[in-house]
């Protein structure tokens, strides 16, 4: 496994995380002594289908939405109309 100084990671970041991403892993150190290890991580792939509004047409939404039920409720809690 590949050790690069703090320095060296810095100034090849990108090209290390490549290699990480490939499966190369690498220890980073620092004056010589190894401090972290980088790995590539097994993360899920994110979803290609979109989710917001996957029920579009499907479902309607009475116009009297914000009336429905008001007078069982009133009737319920005791208040008068």
């Amino acid at each position: 496994m590949q050790t690069v100084n703090i320095h060296e990671a810095k100034t090849q970041l990108s090209k290390l995380i490549d290699q990480a991403v490939h499966g190369e892993s690498f220890i980073i150190a620092k004056a010589g002594k190894p401090m972290v290890k980088v790995t590539k991580i097994d993360a899920p792939e994110p979803s290609s289908k979109k989710r917001l509004g996957f029920m579009q047409g499907q479902i309607s939404t009475p116009k009297d939405f914000d009336e429905m039920g008001k007078a069982e409720i009133a009737k319920l809690l005791g208040w008068n109309n």
